[in-house]
């Protein structure tokens, strides 16, 4: 009998370290990050920038995907309520932050699917004349357990 109250003791006496020790884990892991990139069009050229992005970087971005150097793109409409806020949000997600290291295979990518980097350096001056980077942040996702 005092074996078994002595053992209760020490049982009830330790499950408080226990439970210490399961909340000094993470209770989360860490997931894909999206490079977000909050774009705000000037007043007539949506359409001429909805144009681009399906003409140009959906078949960049489908390329990308297909080399798995990302794992999802998406394109969102906002509605701006003043001029610093965008119009159209782009989302593209990497695996890890590792996968952002791949620069030099996403440039290739580009290369082969647009064209050169100078080449492409000269449309993005073009299209800066009606469009604005407002943000880019890379987020990453908190996968809860």
């Amino acid at each position: 009998m005092t074996k078994t109250i002595i053992l209760s003791i020490f049982l009830a006496a330790s499950l408080p370290s226990l439970d210490a020790r399961a909340q000094d884990e993470r209770q989360y892991t860490e997931g894909p990050v999206t490079l977000v990139q909050e774009i705000a069009v000037e007043y007539g050229h949506f359409e001429e920038y909805i144009d681009w992005l399906n003409s140009t970087w959906k078949p960049t971005m489908a390329a990308t995907k297909k080399a798995g150097i990302i794992i999802d793109y998406k394109v969102f409409s906002a509605t701006p309520q003043s001029p610093d806020h965008p119009s159209i949000i782009l989302w593209i997600t990497y695996k890890n932050m590792a996968a952002l290291d791949r620069g030099v295979e996403e440039e290739a990518v580009a290369k082969t699917v647009i064209c050169s980097t100078e080449c492409q350096n000269k449309a993005r001056v073009g299209r800066n004349e009606y469009r604005k980077v407002l943000r880019r942040e890379y987020i990453r996702e908190l996968i809860l357990k």
